[in-house]
């Protein structure tokens, strides 16, 4: 498949919190129109990675790239080292995150959230952005809730808004960490079906969850992490249902369908 295709690449990262290494050597790509899943064990190194591909934390060793824009490269003495401001800005207009506990501002309205950024970061047009963000509210559900703050919202509203806001700035993929972890069933289902609606639609993501059924159904990839390691990685269907480490194998046994 041609280069132009892949939106994120990570090649040998590596990342430690003092002595305890919680990347020990990572590569993944993801291609335009993919919908990647990421799963395994809490500690296995999930969020750490997504953190580290979305510039909350910065990888020790390995480079990173977002399309043509080098964000980290290996000095060639095993450190990465980072571009400058200018590099993180436009990569970071190149991804959107949603975080599991939604970081929605509490004294914003919820069309404020969703604008928010479009106008401040981005400079357009207020009309426009207002435009966008209504359009974006409708396709969550959540049109007669714009003039709404945060704690008048259910959690799976909440994240719902969180999605809308990250799809406002018109990214190239979208990162979620663990998105329905703070939600019960119900709530949980309304956000699935959002996520699945993107999908459908082709938008590049990538997905730490710990919704198996979900994972298998809606990713065309599973990479399942381990102790800061790729341990398998393959089409959705196969991983989940013939997986072929024995690692794998004992994770996905505690979500067998009673």
């Amino acid at each position: 498949m041609p280069e132009d295709n892949v939106l994120v690449k990570l090649e040998h990262g590596k990342k430690s919190f003092g002595d305890i290494a919680v990347l020990k050597d990572i590569s993944l790509e993801v291609r335009k129109g993919e919908v990647v899943a990421i799963i395994g064990p809490s500690g296995g190194g999930k969020s750490t990675l997504l953190r580290c591909m979305t510039l909350l934390e910065t990888l020790d060793a390995g480079s990173l790239s977002y399309g043509d824009l080098p964000v980290a490269e290996d000095n060639g003495a095993g450190h990465a080292v980072y571009g400058g401001k200018d590099v993180m800005k436009r990569a970071k207009s190149r991804f959107g995150l949603v975080f599991q506990n939604f970081n929605l501002f509490p004294h914003y309205s919820v069309i404020k959230n969703v604008i928010d950024a479009p106008v401040s970061v981005q400079k357009r047009p207020r009309a426009e952005a207002l435009e966008r963000g209504r359009e974006l509210l409708a396709k969550m559900g959540l049109a007669d809730k714009e003039d709404m703050v945060p704690c008048e919202l259910s959690g799976g509203q909440q994240q719902r808004v969180a999605i809308a806001r990250a799809l406002a700035m018109d990214p190239e993929v979208l990162f979620f960490d663990e998105p329905t972890s703070a939600l019960d069933p119900e709530l949980t289902r309304d956000v699935l079906k959002v996520i699945r609606d993107l999908a459908a639609e082709r938008m590049t993501m990538v997905i730490v969850t710990h919704e198996m059924t979900f994972a298998r159904d809606v990713a065309d990839r599973i990479i399942f992490m381990d102790d800061g390691l790729v341990v398998e990685e393959g089409r959705a269907m196969d991983v989940i249902n013939n997986p072929q480490q024995e690692r794998t194998r004992a994770f996905l046994s505690q979500y067998q369908q009673g």
